[in-house]
Order: structure tokens, then sequence, then C-alpha cells
């Protein structure tokens, strides 16, 4: 027991490292693909490497972190359907109307209505 806590403790110690050391290469990719890019296209400044940062920071308090790998789609449409192949028909059905009633009762399309 004793050798699984050193060894995770040595996880802990070192994830805050390799957290800044990705951040670091990170921003340096956007400082480099910014300064080399930008300022020909868009008649923009170079950035330096912590404003790089600032704007890789920035987008993802704007855009998200993801979830990394195997995310399932947009708006997890994966995990949906793997919802949707357990359900009986009744439970989906039943879904189905919950769905309707929370999207501010959108109501089915008729192409006979729109004749």
């Amino acid at each position: 027991m004793e050798h699984r806590f050193n060894r995770n403790r040595k996880k802990f110690i070192l994830m805050p490292f390799g957290a800044a050391a990705l951040l670091a290469l990170v921003s340096y990719i956007v400082m480099e693909l910014w300064n080399n890019l930008l300022p020909e296209i868009l008649n923009v400044h170079p950035i330096n490497f912590w404003q790089a940062m600032g704007i890789f920071i920035l987008c993802k308090i704007l855009f998200g972190f993801g979830r990394g790998g195997g995310g399932g789609g947009p708006w997890g449409r994966h995990r949906m359907m793997e919802r949707f192949k357990g359900m009986t028909p009744e439970d989906r059905d039943q879904f189905r109307e919950q769905m309707r009633h929370k999207m501010c009762a959108w109501k089915k399309y008729n192409p006979e209505e729109n004749v």
C-alpha cells in the first residue's frame, strides 16, 4: 500500500509542472502562428509570449475546455445514441415528448402545412 501511495504522490507533485510545460508549449505555438501569419494577412502587430498565453487562456474561457478525446461529436450525440439503444420504444416516445415540452413545444414538421 505504501508503494502505491508514493507513486500517486509523485504524480501529484509532477502534475503542475507538466501542466505548466504544456501551457508554455501551447502559448509558444500560438505566438509563433500569430507572428508568422497574422501580421501579413490582417496587418496586426506581433505579440509576445505572455500575450499569446493570455489569448490562449481567454479562448479556453470563452470557447470551453473540451473533454479531450472521444467527445462523441457535437452535443454528446454518441452518448445520446447509446442511451437510445438501451431504451424501450415507450421510453423513447416519453423522452421525445419531454424534450418537445422543454424545447418550447416545437411542433412536428408537417409537409402538408407548407403547401
